[in-house]
């Protein structure tokens, strides 16, 4: 009984994006089971409506208690690759709370490590934020490195507190002084170096007077400390490369742990808001503002990341399957990066819709991709028109359909929306029918064609298979029908009854077209990583057909154009390789959904 009242409970909550299932099973969890079981009880319709997630309860609170004046967040990619599906809960989580709030959101680039980042990601990431939250004001957009000068500054503010310190451990040396998880760490011979000497040897780490790796600036907080992130972190190393944004101005680099806080900090960021791998660094993001006396600090929230099933998003392994080519680019659309998944036809509406269901919580979990699929089903249905494709084409020929003759059929735009009209669909003699509609011996309640069956056209007329032609393996390559002209779709015709309907093409008109199938790059199965770390590849994660023909107004199809294939699935314009010479659809989602969504 109390399963089922879970299960009820997260239905509604989850529907109206109140609640997270996660939240109310470790209610479950912590409070025992006659606890939650009364808890729900009492649950009215009031309290689920004004429910907020939890990231919103603490904002409320520091905006009731005075600590927050305005709310200004951030999203901080560091450009050292191309993003993905998880980075788009991040922007729309933040993009999302400064709209809620009448705030302030900002793009930052977290562009401190010159070794890993490039222009090209810079560029990427920029389209790729512009396409989920639309226009992006110029003036919302940063960089960390614009801080190199303010973070210098804030480094030497340190020094004179007594707080860092420069050292001479080599990398390893250092790590072998930090200590375990259950040992405290030693400190270093150079932690007691005078204020004048880190000052001055600091001073000269910045003028290039050492090597990489000969020197280093640590924080002075605490070598015992239980969180091995507060002993002595290091706060700036000698690097010396070229910067995308600053060149060669600088030769050492402030660390991410040193540099965000203070980011944040300058921006005037009210709620830093991250994902659960930096809960263990918010001690060392708090000692940062403290110790610099910023003022009305920043406060770090963490929340889980997106997890899809069986799905690659490592930034590494998705550049792997670049570098070894298995994919044609960061935008491949068996890819889940954010250019992917543009490129695969998805919109910024079906990636809005997929991270409200998947809603914020502090509890990992892994989502099904077939519920991102679903997302984009339920965008698409009543936007895109219902356009006719034959993948894997066999004439048809109508013999008592007069010859060199050409009727053009009104044909509903969208059969679910009205609104979008009807357009002008060619018919005449010759058609292309998709090979899996016609069987010499069909099976039982198989209602397409076969010798002597009849079916309709869809928004045509009603044939009957009189004849076929087969080649030297036994292949069909054509099919006879002869066809009764008072069937006309719209004409009231309702003397019999047929039970299949099929799609076609007329062969005079048709467009060829270049279609491309997709499945997951990873074989379900299996998993997605081997012992060894590599991926277990699908081996028909891609199906190339080059031989398809569709109605001819696709042949005026732009990039990233969507539309149904009826029967086929969702479709959508190859942004890379369409041309009007020869055109590529991408399939962006078969019309068959996995996923069932809680009502």
């Amino acid at each position: 009984m109390l399963q089922m009242q879970l299960q009820v409970l997260s239905k509604k909550c989850l529907c109206e994006n109140h609640l997270l299932w996660y939240d109310i099973k470790s209610i479950f969890v912590t409070k025992g089971g006659d606890t939650v079981s009364k808890e729900l009880e009492n649950v009215t319709e009031e309290t689920e409506v004004v429910s907020r997630n939890f990231i919103e309860n603490i904002i409320d609170k520091d905006i009731k208690e005075g600590h927050c004046k305005k709310v200004v967040t951030r999203f901080p990619p560091e450009p050292n690759g191309y993003l993905h599906i998880g980075h788009a809960k991040s922007i729309l989580l933040n993009s999302g709370l400064a709209e809620e709030y009448n705030g302030t959101f900002h793009l930052r680039f977290d562009d401190t490590n010159p070794m890993k980042e490039k222009t090209e990601f810079v560029d990427s990431i920029m389209e790729d934020v512009r396409w989920i939250c639309g226009d992006l004001d110029p003036a919302q957009v940063y960089y960390a490195s614009d801080y190199f000068d303010q973070m210098y500054e804030c480094a030497v503010k340190l020094i004179k507190k007594g707080k860092a310190y420069v050292c001479d451990l080599t990398a390893d040396e250092i790590r072998e002084y930090r200590g375990t998880l259950t040992e405290p760490g030693k400190d270093s011979p150079y932690r007691e170096r005078s204020i004048e000497e880190n000052l001055d040897l600091f001073e000269r780490m910045k003028n290039d007077e050492f090597q990489d790796g000969e020197k280093v600036l640590r924080a002075k907080i605490d070598m015992a400390s239980p969180n091995i992130n507060m002993r002595d972190p290091i706060i700036y190393r000698v690097a010396h490369m070229n910067h995308h944004n600053t060149g060669d101005k600088w030769c050492i680099y402030p660390m991410y742990d040193f540099a965000h806080p203070i980011e944040d900090a300058i921006e005037g960021i009210s709620h830093s808001i991250c994902t659960l791998e930096f809960e263990d660094h918010r001690p060392l993001y708090d000692w940062v503002v403290r110790e610099l006396e910023f003022e009305n600090p920043p406060k770090q929230i963490e929340f889980s990341k997106l997890y899809l099933t069986n799905v690659v998003t490592g930034k590494r392994y998705i550049k792997k399957l670049v570098e070894e080519h298995i994919v044609d680019g960061w935008d491949d659309p068996r890819l889940v990066s954010i250019a992917a998944l543009r490129r695969r036809g998805f919109t910024p509406e079906s990636i809005r819709k997929f991270m409200e269901l998947c809603g914020v919580s502090k509890s990992q979990s892994s989502v099904d991709y077939a519920m991102l699929e679903y997302c984009i089903r339920e965008d698409l249905k009543l936007k895109r028109p219902r356009m006719m494709a034959v993948l894997d084409p066999i004439k048809l020929v109508i013999t008592n359909y007069p010859e060199n003759e050409i009727e053009y059929l009104d044909v509903s735009n969208n059969q679910e929306n009205e609104e979008m009209g009807t357009r002008k669909v060619p018919f005449g003699r010759e058609l292309y029918i998709d090979r899996e509609d016609f069987m010499i011996e069909p099976p039982r309640k198989y209602f397409r064609l076969y010798p002597g069956n009849e079916v309709r056209l869809m928004n045509a007329y009603f044939v009957t298979c009189t004849d076929y032609v087969t080649d030297e393996d036994g292949n069909v390559t054509e099919v006879h029908c002869t066809y009764d002209p008072e069937t006309k779709s719209g004409s009231g015709f309702n003397a019999r009854k047929v039970k299949g309907t099929i799609h076609w093409v007329c062969a005079d008109t048709a467009q060829k077209a270049e279609v491309r199938l997709y499945e997951n790059i990873v074989d379900e199965e299996k998993g997605v990583y081997n012992e060894d770390g590599s991926i277990n590849l699908n081996p028909n994660s891609l199906t190339v057909m080059d031989n398809c023909f569709v109605e001819p107004a696709l042949a005026e199809a732009e990039p990233t154009e969507s539309f149904q294939f009826v029967r086929h699935g969702y479709f959508c314009v190859d942004s890379k390789d369409s041309s009007k010479d020869h055109l590529v659809f991408n399939r962006i989602v078969s019309l068959k959904s996995s996923y069932r969504p809680n009502k």
